[in-house]
């Protein structure tokens, strides 16, 4: 039987007149365009909005377009951000931004990676998407400017924890080096403690070391002041109670079991601004959902997909012990005392990971409908 060549599929212009993608880099954006037919590809600087309008112009004489035309466009998430985004919709084009790690690739083990070739395979994509495969690839939820301007505050101090743990370790490491030990690096008396410090044989420090010992200690303590004057500047705006993702952090704090430090990030990375449909949609968004692997005769699981921001995942994880211990009566604490306390510790950590996504729908529900959960104890407004 003669194999018959398969037609390529031709989009119409009942969605978009022009197919737009951005194939973003450090240098130069690669601009790929289509009408639905045929393509072209352009350079241009990165972050040159002129020569983008320009090159838009150019491939709407190309294609023979006039008029009032619709543009669609897309580009993958990554260290751009958003700006992009906002510049794109202000020019009346209907962008989106892509997760990259949604994006199909080969899964051959060699296969030719460049600038065009994945400008091309975002172009055609985007003008799938566009025909009506909506489940090909996962789409940002886009912040406004004021939901991200918000988690500035808790990012920053997400990396300046980061950086006092690093500052403390390099301080205990130094010293380990000589033999000796400190409980408490950041403590106000450490300079007291390391001048009365000696080596094995009873020697002071050499003073090179002393001295770099010294500034890593006044680095740390630049960064634990800078963590105090954010903490309180975090509780200052709750206290000010000036947008709704204020007011979900005081009303999180309602419950017990739910601190300062938990209730902002929940809300600042999950409740504030993401408009989440359903209960599954919560579950999902931090990766906690299992990975079945279910094809022929191989069956197994893979675990939870681990999507997400990783330390909101972990938060998530310790604050779901912290209810089993401040919410013992709640309905979601008796559940994992029938069903897992009295496993062994596998099994206590697979069950405490239901705890946390369980845990986060009946937050997700307490903020958006105001059902408390069941059984669990309120406390006053903080």
């Amino acid at each position: 039987m003669k194999k018959t060549k398969e037609t390529p599929k031709k989009y119409t212009k009942k969605e978009a007149d022009l197919h737009l993608a951005f194939e973003l880099s450090q240098k130069t954006w690669r601009l790929g365009f289509s009408d639905g037919n045929k393509m072209r590809f352009k350079n241009v600087d990165a972050r040159n909005l002129e020569q983008i309008q320009e090159e838009v112009g150019l491939a709407k004489e190309r294609f023979k377009l006039k008029g009032d035309i619709k543009i669609v466009s897309c580009y993958e998430a990554g260290r751009d951000g958003f700006w992009l985004h906002r510049y794109l919709l202000k020019c009346g084009i209907e962008n989106i931004v892509v997760d990259s790690s949604s994006i199909e690739v080969s899964r051959r083990k060699k296969r030719a990676k460049t600038d065009r070739i994945d400008a091309r395979k975002l172009l055609m994509m985007l003008m799938r998407y566009h025909g009506g495969e909506r489940r090909l690839w996962s789409v940002v939820n886009v912040p406004n400017e004021n939901d991200e301007n918000e988690r500035n505050l808790n990012r920053e101090l997400e990396a300046l924890n980061r950086g006092r743990t690093s500052h403390r370790n390099r301080i205990r490491g130094l010293l380990i080096q000589q033999g000796l030990e400190v409980k408490n690096p950041s403590g106000k008396r450490f300079l007291e403690e390391l001048e009365s410090l000696r080596t094995w044989d009873g020697k002071e420090l050499p003073e090179d070391l002393k001295a770099r010992v010294i500034r890593e200690y006044e680095r740390l303590r630049m960064v634990e002041e800078q963590m105090c004057f954010l903490r309180k500047e975090r509780e200052k705006r709750v206290k000010s109670a000036a947008t709704s993702s204020f007011r979900k952090v005081a009303q999180l704090r309602t419950l017990n079991g739910i601190g300062k430090t938990s209730s902002w990030d929940f809300v600042m990375e999950m409740f504030g601004w993401r408009n989440f449909r359903n209960r599954k949609q919560v579950g999902a968004f931090l990766g906690l959902t299992p990975t079945p692997y279910d094809s022929g005769g191989s069956r197994r699981e893979q675990g939870i997909s681990k999507s997400g921001r990783g330390r909101i995942r972990a938060l998530s994880i310790q604050i779901a012990w912290g209810w089993l211990r401040f919410q013992p009566k709640s309905k979601l604490s008796l559940w994992f005392a029938e069903r897992f306390a009295g496993g062994g510790s596998r099994i206590r950590r697979i069950g405490i990971v239901a705890v946390a996504r369980k845990l986060l729908i009946d937050l997700w529900r307490y903020l958006e409908y105001g059902v408390v959960p069941e059984g669990a104890q309120l406390r006053p407004e903080i």
